[in-house]
């Protein structure tokens, strides 16, 4: 009998140790931050990793690629690299799901020459951040959010570009890489408030262009923060990011802390204007950016299916953007052959264009 209740105390005493360390690892693990993204380095061949590096010559650019949209993606890049001879990388962040899909699309098609590493986002990083809205589900989607994340993506160099996978750049990329930032910005951006053109597609199609179109000023949070809702918004969709300068105000942080704000008190809706991604953009960058020449995003084509700018407008834009729920890749769209142009077959059958006549 003593030799057993020695044993007992003994297997008591693992027993508390084992819980305690379980304990501490479960404490440990809760205090660290999510990561948010996992990478998956896919080169070109003949194409060296050291190439990512920071290096005066080469442009980084960061576009996600979402498994339904993975050809809209493509066709941002091919139109990119097509209208530059600088070198080119490309940061495509996609989800799990999507991953072989974006790397067979590159090695399969006219763009296996790029230089590219696919990173797969962590959507957990946004638990507690983001809730569902039926009005608009597409702008829920985790990839909109990769934009408030940009230091924690592992990019080596100190800016980038940041564009949608719903744009097509008519451009040279290193002029608009090459825009100055303003002492103290750490991002630069398109005023909703820049072309006559851009307005009258605003008026005609019924889009907001101030930060009422966006927040909710009944409530005292977004009162407190002292703007004008008749001040002018601008467009997050693309922009030049000075990734050190970010880091250093710790953007990231400001923008959760806007979207756990609206997660508990509904501060804005994707029922408004610009959906969930925009407003926390518009709270942290507000008076503390710098502008974008705005030919360098010439925006709005995607918000009727009638109203158009003319041809010689388009002709001279440095980038457009088909933001809005009316894709040039879809029907009905505006202005969809100057997409077209810059489409490349999904050689897996997957992405699929449809056109009036229902030939794909």
């Amino acid at each position: 009998m003593p030799l057993l209740k020695k044993i007992n105390q003994v297997l008591v005493v693992l027993l508390v140790l084992l819980a305690c360390l379980l304990l501490h690892i479960s404490l440990k693990a809760s205090s660290q931050p999510k990561k948010v993204y996992r990478q998956s380095h896919h080169f070109a061949a003949g194409s060296l990793p050291a190439a990512e590096a920071e290096t005066d010559d080469v442009i980084p650019v960061i576009i996600c690629a979402s498994e339904e949209r993975t050809g809209a993606s493509m066709a941002t890049i091919n139109s990119i690299i097509s209208n530059t001879d600088a070198s080119v990388f490309f940061y495509i962040v996609t989800l799990r799901d999507a991953v072989k899909i974006a790397r067979r699309y590159i090695e399969r098609t006219m763009l296996k020459g790029i230089q590219y590493k696919i990173l797969e986002f962590n959507p957990m990083v946004l638990r507690g951040k983001v809730k569902p809205d039926s009005s608009r589900p597409d702008l829920l989607h985790p990839l909109n959010f990769v934009r408030f994340y940009l230091p924690l993506l592992g990019i080596s160099h100190r800016r980038a570009v940041y564009v949608d996978d719903d744009v097509i750049v008519q451009g040279d990329i290193k002029d608009l890489y090459g825009i100055k930032l303003k002492a103290g910005h750490a991002a630069a951006f398109a005023s909703d408030c820049d072309l006559p053109s851009t307005h009258e597609m605003v008026r005609s199609v019924g889009m907001q262009t101030t930060y009422m179109g966006f927040l909710d000023y009944r409530k005292q949070e977004v009162k407190d923060l002292g703007i004008n809702p008749n001040e002018c918004s601008f467009n997050p969709g693309v922009f030049v990011a000075d990734i050190t300068e970010w880091r250093r105000q710790k953007i990231t942080k400001q923008l959760e802390k806007w979207m756990e704000e609206n997660f508990r008190q509904n501060i804005y809706s994707s029922a408004m204007a610009g959906g969930v991604a925009t407003p926390p953009m518009l709270i942290v960058f507000h008076d503390r950016y710098t502008t974008l020449d705005p030919l360098w995003h010439v925006r709005h084509l995607g918000w009727s299916p009638d109203a158009r700018y003319s041809e010689s407008f388009l002709q001279g834009a440095h980038l457009l953007h088909w933001n809005g729920p009316f894709k040039p890749w879809n029907y009905p769209a505006v202005h969809w052959n100057l997409w077209e142009r810059w489409f490349i077959p999904d050689p897996s059958g997957r992405f699929v264009v449809t056109r009036p006549d229902g030939d794909s």
